[in-house]
């Protein structure tokens, strides 16, 4: 899963200390989600997903499919 924050942060060009500040968490706690070394809590995967438009299951690495569920 880790990895997959990386390089959708990457991709979109952003620093960590960018997604640290949508997350309203610190730039070293983020950097800890990155590489594992800390859970991401529940509300920062939706915020995440959300962000990047894709799914918790892709975030997670559940599915390989990037685009989000239709809502209900």
């Amino acid at each position: 899963m880790y990895y997959r924050i990386r390089d959708l942060r990457e991709d979109a060009d952003l620093s960590q200390e960018q997604v640290a500040k949508l997350l309203n968490v610190s730039q070293t706690t983020y950097s800890r989600y990155e590489t594992g070394k800390l859970d991401i809590p529940s509300q920062s995967l939706i915020n995440l997903a959300n962000h990047y438009s894709t799914s918790i299951d892709y975030l997670l690495n559940l599915t390989n499919e990037k685009r989000p569920y239709p809502r209900a």
